[in-house]
This record gives C-alpha cells, structure tokens and sequence, in this order.
C-alpha cells in the first residue's frame, strides 16, 4: 500500500506506529472514547516514551501541521482533520507512587483507575473523577472536579510538577519554582500548551469511604431535588454527593430498572465510616422508598459503582454551567426543563455540589476558576438533541461561566472563553502567544495567542 513520504519519514522516528488514513490500524489508532467527534488527520502517531513525543512535535512544527493529542478521547470538542497531525498517548500508561511522600507520577496515557489501584495498597488515593476510563492528564489539565473536591480541592491544586513538550519541540518541567508561567497556564488551560508526558501530584489519606447512591422514581423528582438542595447546606466538606436525572434508553447493558423511564439519582462519596454515612444521608433516605439503595462503606477501589459512568465507547454531547446558587425558584426552572412531564432529551442532567475546599485559594495559583461556584450543572445527551437547551434555560442562576471538562462535542470548539474570569483568559492567551505563537495546538478547547496588554 502507499505511503506519504511525510508518513514514512515520521514512522522512521517512533518505535509506535505512524499512519496514515489509508492504511490498516489508521481507524483504530484514532478512535476515541467519545464517537461524536471522528477525527480524519493527515497522520496518527502511536508515541511510546517522552522522547517520541518530542520527534512528533518537532516532526509537526516543522511541517507546520496543527496538531492534536489524545489519550482516551473522552471530551473532544473539535476533529483533528485535514493537513493536521494526532499524537496518541495511550501507550505512555506508566504509573509510580511513593507512600512517604505521599506522590504519584503518571505518564500521559495513564487511566485513573490504574493510579487508584496503586494507590489503594498504601491507603491513599488521588483526585479523580466518577469514571476510571477517564485519561489523568486531560482531565487534570481541565481542572480536575473529584469525588473528593469538597474535602480536598480540585486535581490540580495537588500538582507538583508537568512534563510538557512545548510547540518548539523542547521538553520543560513545569513547577512552582521553574516555568512558573507555564505551570500557572498548564493547571487549568488544558492542551493549549504542548503535549504533557507525565505528572507529578499529591494523594491523600482515605481511612475509610462511604460511597453509592439512591435511585428513586422520576415523579418523585420535585421532592428528591428540593431536599438534596436544603441538606446539601449543611453536610460537612467531608460529604460529597450529586443529584442526576437519568433517561435511560431501553438497551443492554443498562440494568432493566432504568430502562425507557425518568430515575433520579443521588450520588454520594463521603470520607468517612458508615456509621457517619448513614446518619447524613437518612434526610434523603427518608424522602421516598427508593428504588434501589447502594449506599454503603466501600473501598475506594469500587468508587466506579457510585456514578456507573458508560464503559464502553458512545457518540454524546456534553455541556455545562456553573451555577451561583440553587434556591427554589432555581430548581423548579430545572425540573420544568428536565423534570416530570418535560420534552428534555438528555440521558443525563446532574447537579454536582460545589463548595467546601473547592471554594478556597490553592496552595500555589493556577488558571482554574469556578471557585465561587455552589454547583456545577452538566448535561449529556446524543448526537441531534438540543445540547443546549437546560443549561442556557438556568442561566439566570449561573456564574456565566462553563466547566470545560464537561463541554464535548463538535458545538464547544469556540467556547474556551466561558471557561474563565475574563483576566485569567487573557493571561492564557498572553502564555500562549509565548510558547505557540502560531496555535500549532489547535484542535480543542482553543485559546488563541493574544498580545500582551500594555
């Protein structure tokens, strides 16, 4: 079969493959968790180590090709195409901890499940999100919104270190002490900056969990939300939970109970022993007989059956909002939106709680706003439904902000800015227009190089 010489020239520079999209394994080797978004470039190269990652960027800045990074691929928001470059990570997928110092590394293409499971064995875990699935880094470049937030801020309050290969090819380490701009921009302005082979963050300490969730009939919605709203006021930090609006399609593998029908579900993750559990969550136990009750105290391990995140790849768009508060009047708009006897469409529509940790300062300052949010309301929903229509129905209670981890699909491309305070966005550009001044990484949430104010 034919081979670009541009093709053959980056295969002679990696060990992984480099292809192009007439050649076997090129589907594959682009293919990512969320189907919305088909990526169609020019090349795919498969990376192993720091040092592939280096040739590839090089390869791309001297070709002038824009270029993409994956690793999972779950919250694309634009397709790497046309003249572009992919550089996959999945290969990078080493993970190291160090019980003393409480730390652990993980290369790009790490999956959270693999840093909980080597943290577990020291009774520790770090700041991840609902889905083991999940890659390390985008997420915490993202910022980073954990099961263990309200307790301990966001992921990446609790990095240490970046190893990044910036535009020119060169590989920095990022920290509080050396490229101090660049650590700033990287905790929080996701993959605008380079392509990040490893990281360096701290754990934290999980003696004992309380996790799962209550599901309870959808008309018995208006009574779930209006107590989880009330009793979220007064749960303490170390209390986290999320209340979802599950519309489930009639299809294995999704239990028959939720199948074809509204479910409510609130979702709990609490660091602390069953006994506290069950007194803090017996107001919501008390609201209806629910459908099914998992709560119960679990290792962290199975912190996967909390939220049941899809484990197998779907096309879905994803939005967001962050909302300033949720009194009455707030989620009665939500419920005629998405509740009882509503047109809404989405699978999903969750409020997380917001609050505790989440809202104070980080130790070392980073581009990660929101922290004067009380919650975050996100939606999933398939491919032609109306993504937007419940989180811009709630925009009179919102920030007017956007958390971008949950903004996917092919409408968020140009939505980078809602991610941020106005200050914070123009420092990003500013640091961008340092190191990528031509936005060589430009297929994603993008923030453009701007010139430097005067």
């Amino acid at each position: 079969m034919y081979r670009s010489a541009a093709v053959q020239k980056l295969a002679g520079r990696v060990s992984g493959p480099a292809l192009g999209p007439q050649d076997e394994g090129y589907a594959a080797e682009v293919a990512g968790f969320n189907t919305i978004v088909q990526h169609r470039p020019a090349i795919v190269v498969g990376v192993r180590n720091a040092a592939e990652v280096r040739r590839a960027v090089t390869f791309a800045a001297e070709n002038a090709m824009p270029t993409a990074v994956q690793a999972t691929g779950h919250g694309p928001s634009r397709a790497a195409e046309g003249a572009g470059l992919l550089i996959n990570t999945r290969r990078m997928d080493k993970v190291t901890v160090d019980p003393v110092a409480r730390v652990a590394r993980a290369e790009a293409g790490t999956q959270w499940h693999q840093v909980v499971e080597a943290a577990a064995g020291h009774g520790l875990a770090p700041l991840n999100g609902s889905s083991p699935l999940v890659g390390v880094v985008g997420y915490t470049l993202g910022g980073g919104l954990a099961l263990l937030s309200r307790t301990h801020g966001f992921a990446a309050d609790h990095v240490t270190a970046v190893d990044v290969v910036t535009p020119d090819g060169r590989s920095r380490t990022a920290t509080a002490r050396q490229n101090t701009d660049l650590f700033w921009a990287l905790r929080g302005g996701k993959g605008n900056f380079g392509v990040v082979t490893a990281l360096e963050f701290g754990l934290v300490p999980v003696p004992r969990f309380y996790g799962g969730g209550l599901f309870f009939p959808g008309d018995a919605a208006a009574d779930v939300l209006h107590t989880w709203r009330v009793w979220t006021e007064s749960v303490p930090q170390e209390m986290a939970s999320s209340l979802a609006l599950l519309r489930m399609p009639d299809m294995e593998p999704i239990p028959e109970f939720l199948r074809g029908r509204l479910v409510v579900h609130v979702r709990v993750a609490h660091l602390g022993s069953a006994e506290e559990g069950d007194r803090l969550v017996r107001p919501l136990r008390a609201i209806a007989p629910p459908l099914v009750d998992t709560l119960a105290e679990m290792p962290y391990t199975r912190f996967a059956e909390i939220h049941n995140d899809p484990a197998f790849p779907i096309p879905y768009d994803e939005r967001s909002t962050m909302l300033s508060e949720l009194g009455k009047s707030a989620a009665d708009e939500l419920l005629a939106l998405a509740g009882p006897g509503s047109d809404c469409a989405d699978l999903v529509v969750e409020l997380r709680h917001m609050g505790g940790a989440l809202s104070r300062p980080p130790a070392v300052e980073s581009a990660v706003d929101h922290r004067d949010a009380a919650f975050c309301l996100s939606t999933l929903g398939l491919p032609g439904g109306r993504p937007d229509r419940v989180v811009d129905g709630m925009a009179s209670w919102g920030t007017g902000r956007s958390y971008l981890n949950f903004l996917a699909g092919p409408g968020t491309a140009q939505l980078a800015e809602r991610g941020y305070r106005p200050a914070t966005y123009a420092r990003l550009g500013e640091i961008k227009a340092r190191y990528d001044p031509e936005n060589l990484f430009r297929f994603n949430h993008n923030i453009p190089p701007r010139a430097k104010s005067l």
